[in-house]
């Protein structure tokens, strides 16, 4: 089964990027990948202190997940698997489409600021030509009509 790997991160366009994702696997009976990438900064600390903010972490990544998950089995018939990872967030991704050959193609939410697209797709966007898959950049600012009427 082909999979659609969207990121799950603190961003706005995030959300237009699993909406994509999940409409594109319920018309093509794939499935959804959700990963999470816990940034290496967030344990700067004390042992202890780093293990009560990864814990903190996971738990905040599992809700947010659980929102998205319930969203795409009620509305697209998709059930998405999560997967967290902790590191820098491009290596990450890289790692998680070589572990999973399943993963057929990468999809990104785009900001619409005057900042660019955001640094994800940025970084993603110059690694995209030695990834074995295509990378699907959704604008953070499209309608849920407008996804709908593509996907």
């Amino acid at each position: 089964m082909r999979k659609f790997l969207v990121i799950l991160d603190d961003s706005r366009e995030c959300l237009n990027a699993m909406r994509f994702a999940a409409m594109r696997a319920a018309h093509t009976g794939g499935g959804v990948v959700i990963l999470s990438v816990i940034p290496p900064e967030e344990f700067n600390h004390w042992m202890g202190v780093a293990e009560i903010m990864r814990e903190e972490a996971r738990e905040r990544i599992s809700a947010h997940f659980d929102v998205f998950a319930k969203w795409m089995r009620d509305k697209q018939g998709v059930n998405p698997e999560l997967v967290i990872r902790e590191g820098d967030a491009v290596p990450e991704i890289l790692a998680q489409i070589k572990e999973d050959p399943e993963i057929g193609v990468l999809v990104l939410g785009a900001g619409a600021d005057r900042k660019g697209p955001g640094p994800l797709v940025t970084e993603m966007t110059r690694n995209a030509g030695s990834l074995d898959i295509p990378v699907t950049i959704v604008p953070g600012t499209m309608s849920k009509e407008r996804l709908e009427a593509i996907t």
